[in-house]
């Protein structure tokens, strides 16, 4: 039997291979890794379906691999149901929605999220569908995974294809957001190395996926930046003070620290920005958990793991998680399920260096706090001119969901909250 790609997880249909952990002649059992692939903003070990013996190898490292395409083939094997693939998929919206209210976003191509059916079938277990059907779809480029059967059992028939390529043309024709302006063209080549000397070097899975969100964001979001600064001269003496006490419980007491706990109490009191744009339901989300995403700067490039339920936790908690997280994020170490269902973002450049900057909105979120490095500034506090250490804060924002002065009373909360942060909160 062949051995061939399962399914990744949310949105994720292929990756480049890292290693490859067997060879012809190897004996295997199911379950056991048999390579390893970067996808997205992760690097999984991706498992064998079935035991048997390996009597050829169709990969290896550097090659581009997509979900059903062949890894390996096996001798002495019988089929059996992949397991749980690195990722489970989350929830899909229902088809029905899908046809009625398409998001303006959605790119109308056949590997777009916004084509995959209701309920997906199970890893590894293929699309039921006639061999006429199958063939037809092989011909056409379709992935019948993508599409709802609508006979007993979920069964795939020629007119759920003939809908399922109907709904494709109306996602091509539909006028895009920003008033129905034309997509751009396609990108220049220039030859720079008529000017001078020049290397290349491929674009990493990771960087493309960074390159698309960003432009995703970009091109789909009117973001506006609230600036200002905090005075965090009592935050820093209160790191002083208990860093040592943290540090024999093996955490790292940092200002992201204090920022997560500041940030939580300011959404807590501003739900608009622990929320999320329905662009198809026309509906905002208030989400009623607190998952803050931290981005990481990484070798690989920006990657943003998730501290969940950040209001339930305690400051050495919220440590202990932020250093293990941004560890996990420089080794290429994190599950899928660790860079999803964030719900607001941090980004602190401090430690690099800069004052203010203008983060760019982690899409479905609709705001990011930006920090920058704190500089000492001479202050006058009652009469007195003495030095205090202040923090630039730079809070983007989704303009759709929420307006400037809403901003504004968020960010003059956040203030207040770095300002007046609570000895008791830092005490073990």
């Amino acid at each position: 039997m062949e051995m061939k790609l399962p399914p990744l997880g949310e949105g994720a249909d292929s990756g480049t291979v890292v290693n490859v952990f067997v060879k012809p002649g190897d004996t295997i059992t199911q379950g056991q890794p048999v390579l390893e692939l970067e996808n997205e903003k992760a690097v999984v070990n991706i498992p064998a379906s079935a035991a048997g013996t390996v009597t050829a190898v169709f990969v290896s490292a550097g090659d581009k691999l997509k979900v059903g395409q062949r890894m390996l083939a096996l001798a002495g094997a019988a089929p059996a149901e992949t397991p749980a693939p690195a990722s489970a998929p989350a929830p899909r919206r229902s088809r029905e929605r899908l046809i009625q209210t398409p998001s303006p976003e959605q790119v109308p191509v056949p590997d777009t999220d916004a084509d995959e059916p209701a309920s997906p079938p199970k890893a590894g277990v293929p699309p039921m569908a006639a061999p006429s059907i199958r063939k037809l779809a092989r011909d056409l480029g379709i992935d019948l995974s993508r599409v709802a059967g609508s006979a007993r059992g979920g069964r795939i028939l020629l007119e759920d294809v003939r809908e399922y390529i109907q709904k494709l043309q109306r996602l091509a024709t539909q006028p895009r957001a920003g008033g129905g302006a034309p997509p751009p063209p396609p990108a220049e080549r220039i030859d720079f190395a008529k000017w001078g000397p020049v290397s290349r070097k491929p674009l990493s899975p990771l960087r493309e996926v960074i390159a698309r969100r960003m432009s995703e964001s970009w091109s789909t979001i009117p973001r506006v930046t609230q600036f200002d600064e905090a005075d965090i001269t009592a935050v820093m003496a209160l790191r002083k003070k208990y860093a040592p006490a943290y540090e024999q419980q093996k955490a790292r007491l940092t200002l992201t620290s204090f920022a997560l706990k500041v940030v939580v109490d300011t959404l807590k009191k501003h739900p608009l920005f622990n929320a999320s744009l329905d662009e198809g339901a026309h509906e905002i989300v208030l989400k009623e958990y607190y998952h803050i995403g931290i981005a990481v700067d990484t070798e690989a490039g920006l990657i943003v793991p998730v501290i969940r339920d950040a209001d339930k936790k305690s400051l050495l908690e919220l440590s202990r998680e932020l250093e293990d997280l941004a560890g996990k994020a420089r080794q290429r170490k994190l599950t899928a399920e660790q860079l999803q269902g964030g719900t607001f973002t941090i980004s602190n450049q401090g430690g690099i260096g800069g004052g203010h900057f203008t983060p760019i909105v982690n899409k479905p979120e609709v705001a990011i706090l930006g920090l920058g490095r704190g500089a000492m500034k001479a202050t006058v506090r009652e009469q007195r001119i003495e030095p205090r250490l202040w923090l630039p804060l730079g809070l983007s924002y989704d303009h759709r969901a929420i307006d400037g002065g809403a901003a504004a009373r968020f960010t003059v909360d956040l203030v207040q909250a770095f300002e007046n942060f609570p000895e008791e909160a830092v005490k073990l």
